[in-house]
């Protein structure tokens, strides 16, 4: 079959690989039928390879998409054969993992989420990896005693997800956008307050809302001069979760001593990855499960851009982040699929 590889100088080439036939136990084989290219998935090749990270069975890239189950090994249940799912090779890496940029995938079941039946595959292609995200913020958030989140990148997928999933944890949510477009948006999907940043009342904006919604747990992916700005408008003892960087990554957050002090802020990185939600096999699970059933939430499908086939892979790479969707490879359609 074919599949996009990574090669040792960090490029992807189109190259036929062995299909995957049986699985071993707790694994399952996927028909992959779509694959959205996350920023992630452009990030993770201009950088070295994580020291004593899987590659995977012949290096066949790419961790997102959504297929269905054509076989499943040992401890999987056997109704899932047949099941559409959304899935992220991430969640539980495998020695015997095939990446998703091929037409059959391989990994461990706990890498996905069921698709419910009747939605369309294609609109949780990139999904899951969001969705976990947002997923395992607002399990945490919820643990540490919050009522409410703030969200500084609001419009964008994980921002969106968090909407929803943090309205089905009982936690209020105030989202922040760039302007009437995002605010729009976002009042439409339930989120409880909206704030612009081309309001010329944003800084008093912002702080009532925080304020009247108990915003304590900030769900931070823009950094720099945004939250700069923020953290004096911040609730006390609020606890900054830094997931991203939209803002540069080269832009410094400041703060004053005094006010980190006096404020009793806590400043924390947040990954999916290292949650409890997702380092727990039985937490993750649990988890997967109830995402599958989120995922009938309008916040959770995957922004969808325009489809590529594996030849256009140089293309659909720099189509991440026009404003347009996340590009979508179409296995099925490969020229030499």
């Amino acid at each position: 079959m074919k599949a996009l590889c990574v090669t040792p100088d960090r490029s992807l080439v189109v190259r036929d690989v062995p299909a995957p036939r049986d699985p071993p136990p707790e694994h399952v084989v996927l028909r992959m039928e779509a694959c959205a290219i996350n920023p992630g998935d452009k990030f993770f090749l201009s950088a070295p390879p994580p020291r004593g990270a899987r590659r995977g069975e012949h290096d066949v890239w790419g961790a997102s998409g959504a297929g269905t189950v054509v076989a499943a090994g040992a401890g999987v249940p056997p109704e899932w054969v047949g099941r559409r799912v959304a899935v992220y090779r991430s969640l539980s890496p495998s020695d015997p993992a095939l990446g998703t940029w091929s037409t059959l995938a391989q990994m461990h079941a706990r890498c996905c989420a069921l698709i419910p039946d009747g939605l369309d595959a294609r609109d949780y292609s990139g999904s899951l990896v969001n969705v976990i995200t947002a997923y395992a913020f607002a399990k945490q958030a919820q643990a540490d005693g919050h009522r409410g989140a703030l969200i500084t990148a609001g419009t964008s997928a994980t921002g969106v997800a968090l909407v929803g999933i943090a309205r089905s944890f009982g936690l209020a949510t105030v989202a922040i956008v760039r302007g009437e477009a995002g605010r729009q948006k976002l009042s439409g999907l339930g989120a409880d307050d909206v704030i612009a940043q081309s309001d010329a009342s944003f800084d008093t904006d912002v702080q009532v809302a925080i304020e009247r919604r108990a915003a304590t747990a900030v769900f931070d992916g823009v950094g720099g001069a945004l939250l700069t700005r923020l953290v004096p408008r911040l609730a006390h003892a609020s606890t900054v979760h830094s997931y991203g960087h939209l803002g540069g990554r080269d832009v410094p957050l400041q703060i004053p001593t005094a006010l980190l002090m006096t404020k009793a802020l806590t400043l924390r990185s947040f990954s999916n990855i290292a949650s409890p939600t997702v380092r727990e096999p039985q937490s993750l699970d649990a988890a997967l499960r109830h995402i599958g059933d989120l995922l009938a939430l309008p916040h959770c499908k995957t922004p969808l851009g325009r489809t590529y086939t594996f030849e256009q892979i140089d293309e659909a790479m720099a189509a991440i982040g026009n404003g347009e969707g996340k590009p979508l490879l179409l296995p099925e359609r490969s020229l030499t699929a």
